[in-house]
């Protein structure tokens, strides 16, 4: 088993009915809901949404206060088109815009969000990244 993969990203929200129905406005299916979680099934992996207070005791830290921010979720798409339509839809939802996307210094093209709870995502077109059929991002080899 390779110790080189993510199956599972969880996000601490404040309000769990509120961030379920920001996903869902983007479009987001839930395939299992629980009182204090919900989870959404992805390419190879799930996004769950979890209370703050529940996921806080769930970790063994009941009472401590869980932060947001410091790290970026991330979806790339193949044409800035749908770079900028995806950015749009979370901005309707209800997400904070934090840049509207753009062209970038890389030589792709993105913008960034924050949804209520201020978990950060970017949206991105990365010309150097093709995407499979699937919308699943495999890395091309790097020349040694």
């Amino acid at each position: 088993m390779t110790p080189q993969r993510v199956t599972l990203i969880t996000l601490g929200v404040a309000d769990i009915g509120r961030a379920r129905a920001f996903y869902e406005a983007l479009g987001w299916v839930p395939t299992q809901t629980m009182e204090e979680v919900v989870f959404y099934q992805m390419n190879g992996a799930v996004l769950g949404l979890f209370g703050k207070d529940a996921l806080a005791a769930d970790q063994g830290r009941a009472g401590a206060v869980l932060g947001t921010g410091a790290m970026t979720l991330a979806q790339n798409f193949t044409t800035e088109a749908e770079v900028d339509a995806a950015w749009e839809v979370a901005v309707a939802a209800g997400a904070e815009p934090l840049k509207k996307p753009e062209k970038v210094f890389w030589g792709g093209y993105s913008g960034y969000y924050a949804d209520p709870d201020g978990h950060v995502w970017e949206v991105a077109m990365n010309p150097f990244w093709p995407l499979g059929q699937d919308g699943s991002l495999t890395l091309p080899v790097a020349d040694a």
